[in-house]
């Protein structure tokens, strides 16, 4: 009953879709008809309104990192379905008809509720990917493929499963911007 219980709560926290309710509020604007349609802090950024975009960034990443955080202190043994739950509800939020978000700004607070150190490898290589490319999406994805590949060069084979799926989930939601990336029209992202 726990692990049901936990996993709903998890999803349901990570389908609050706080770029579409930002806008809705303060611009008066449906973030699903402004540039990709994506509820997610990118494309908040779109909007032309930086104070709306990080504020989606930041709000995307506490929604994973509360639940997950209180699932790792109170039932360690669910916190990886946690994580899942709170990923998948953001991705795929049920009241949006399961059109949600790329999940990457919940995939970092994911990061540092499990590990700090895991978070600081994922910002690294996000950042260091954006600065030679300026692609918001081929950063998230060298980012997300950085931590299973860590952790298989270290030896923490216990973990490289999960962080293999949610690779394996962020490339799939990153699929449409794999194709302009490699057709060469992919829109360059301005994050100030």
């Amino acid at each position: 009953m726990e692990i049901l219980i936990i996993g709903v709560i998890s999803y349901l926290i990570g389908s609050i879709p706080f770029g579409l309710i930002l806008t809705k509020i303060f611009l008066k604007k449906d973030i699903r008809e402004i540039g990709s349609g994506n509820i997610g802090a990118t494309n908040a950024l779109r909007t032309g309104n930086k104070i709306i975009g990080y504020t989606t960034l930041i709000l995307d990443i506490l929604k994973a990192i509360f639940p997950v955080i209180y699932v790792k202190i109170y039932f360690p043994e669910l916190v990886y379905i946690s994580s899942l739950c709170v990923f998948l509800g953001h991705v795929f939020p049920f009241w949006l008809k399961f059109k949600g978000g790329k999940g990457v700004a919940t995939y970092l607070g994911i990061l540092f509720a499990l590990n700090i150190y895991l978070s600081l490898i994922f910002i690294i290589f996000w950042l260091i990917t954006f600065s030679l490319s300026k692609y918001s999406s081929l950063a998230s994805l060298v980012a997300s493929i950085s931590i299973p590949i860590y952790l298989l060069f270290s030896s923490q084979f216990n973990q490289v499963i999960f962080f293999t799926i949610m690779f394996i989930l962020i490339f799939f939601t990153h699929r449409e911007n794999i194709k302009r990336l490699k057709n060469k029209e992919e829109t360059k992202t301005k994050i100030y």
